[in-house]
């Protein structure tokens, strides 16, 4: 059976996830970690492509990305997912697939749900009782909005982001609170992504 067509639109924004294979590790320690987000760091610019949100999980990833050209897409995540595949095998003398199928994206055609869609992604590492607290997950965004810290991968910005106030430390405040609360869809969001 053919796989269905992706929907790509110069400009869109993309929830996309992948996952380990059969659910397994796919990052073992803080370097698999930065190994990953220095391949992207390093594919960004190649590719008309922005970041907005994203959080690395053990067996799974969160990206909400930007494609200013809609045909960079795949490209993009061909060389971010077999950059880090490549990466992986070698340190763990693996072989085979590290990624189960091809990643899912979803196009976010509305936009009062970009905002609300990084904040799924980075409420992700609290829902999974990997942290008791947001400001200890060094491998999402999360920083960047709520603390203002440095981050290589995210350049840009969510424009909802923006609009939340007029100064950064009004923003960061209001993001915080925005981000702490639960949401009762998120359960279903996971079940889509066979999360």
């Amino acid at each position: 059976m053919p796989r269905d067509a992706r929907r790509l639109v110069d400009g869109g924004c993309y929830h996309v996830v992948t996952r380990g294979i059969d659910r397994r590790m796919l990052f073992g320690d803080e370097e698999d970690n930065q190994c990953f987000l220095d391949i992207v760091s390093d594919n960004l610019a190649r590719f008309e492509i922005s970041i907005f949100h994203y959080c690395l999980m053990i067996n799974h990833i969160h990206l909400l990305i930007k494609a200013t050209k809609a045909a960079d897409l795949p490209k993009f995540m061909q060389a971010i997912l077999q950059g880090y595949a490549s990466c992986f095998r070698k340190k763990y003398l693996s072989v085979g697939f590290i990624f189960q199928n091809r990643y899912k994206s979803k196009l976010i055609d509305n936009d009062a749900y970009l905002l609300e869609c990084g904040r799924y992604i980075e409420r992700n590492p609290l829902r999974s009782k990997i942290i008791s607290e947001f400001f200890k997950y060094r491998w999402s965004s999360y920083l960047l909005y709520a603390k203002g810290e440095r981050n290589d991968v995210v350049k840009l910005l969510n424009p909802l982001y923006l609009n939340l106030a007029d100064t950064d430390e009004k923003r960061r405040e209001l993001y915080v609170n925005y981000v702490s609360q639960g949401r009762p869809y998120e359960d279903v969001l996971d079940k889509e992504f066979h999360i």
